[in-house]
């Protein structure tokens, strides 16, 4: 009698534990699913900036059109680091 009172208790517990084990990969795949949406969302907000500002340079510069990433890459550079250029940019924090 003692032992079958000890075997439902032990059975009742098992269910308890399954149903917060349950609960809990449901709280974690939930909290998962809010990560993957909020880096998606940082992503699209990125890629719209640099697809924006890509944009502005070639309406401001056209020929910058037809050059190849070498080329682009090279031409920012020399221009990101003339003097006068430099003095317009924001100062960057030091972390």
């Amino acid at each position: 009698m003692q032992l079958n009172k000890e075997l439902e208790k032990l059975r009742a517990d098992k269910a308890k534990a399954e149903k917060e084990l349950e609960y809990l990969q449901h709280d974690m795949q939930r909290l998962q699913n809010r990560l993957a949406y909020l880096e998606k969302g940082e992503r699209q907000k990125r890629a719209h900036r640099l697809i924006t500002k890509g944009a502005v340079i070639e309406s401001l510069a056209p020929a910058t059109k037809e050059m190849g990433e070498t080329d682009f890459f090279s031409l920012m550079e020399k221009i990101l680091a003339l003097p006068d250029v430099l003095a317009l940019l924001p100062k960057e924090d030091a972390e």
